[in-house]
């Protein structure tokens, strides 16, 4: 079994501000510059051969390259926030190539995902972190932004479980038509 996800990778230039965004949250475990990223779409745990197959049904998709940005943090979880991110501005294009995966991925048999996409960079995990800390921290970077990045491959990778968080491999890159 092979636990799999497709998103999309960050210049390092958009990781490393992220990466600075660090601390001043007690409780928080802050994400590895290096594995942060924009998820298209969670596929979970799949047989091997069905992860060729997917890879088979994301090498098919055509979908044009476009520009996106990150503005303004956020949480997940509200009064008890569970994550910290950094959140995507609506861009039709990121929804088209996430609805062209979510078609390419239900055509091979995969149930739906059923929660409302939302996409987003997770900057940290949080468990017991206070409110008030994650409020001022929000409150204090509350005008950061990036400059647009272009946007030409999206990418599969597998998930790969271990005690400081996940580690993420990518297992294939589909470009995007410039």
């Amino acid at each position: 079994m092979i636990r799999l996800f497709t998103a999309l990778s960050l210049p390092v230039t958009v990781r490393n501000r992220l990466g600075d965004l660090e601390g001043g949250i007690p409780g928080a475990r802050w994400v590895d510059p290096e594995e942060m990223h924009i998820t298209l779409r969670f596929i979970g745990e799949v047989d091997e051969n069905i992860g060729h197959d997917i890879d088979d049904a994301l090498s098919a998709i055509r979908a044009p390259a476009f520009r996106l940005s990150l503005s303004e943090l956020r949480e997940f979880g509200g009064k008890q926030p569970h994550a910290l991110f950094a959140a995507v501005p609506r861009n039709e294009a990121l929804f088209h190539l996430v609805q062209k995966v979510e078609t390419a991925l239900r055509r091979l048999g995969l149930a739906a995902d059923a929660r409302k996409y939302t996409p987003h960079v997770t900057l940290a995990r949080l468990k017991n972190a206070p409110y008030e800390k994650i409020a001022a921290f929000i409150a204090h970077h509350n005008l950061f932004s990036t400059e647009d990045f272009e946007i030409n491959t999206f990418t599969l990778f597998s998930s790969h479980p271990g005690p400081g968080g996940s580690h993420y491999v990518p297992e294939r890159i589909y470009p995007l038509e410039v």
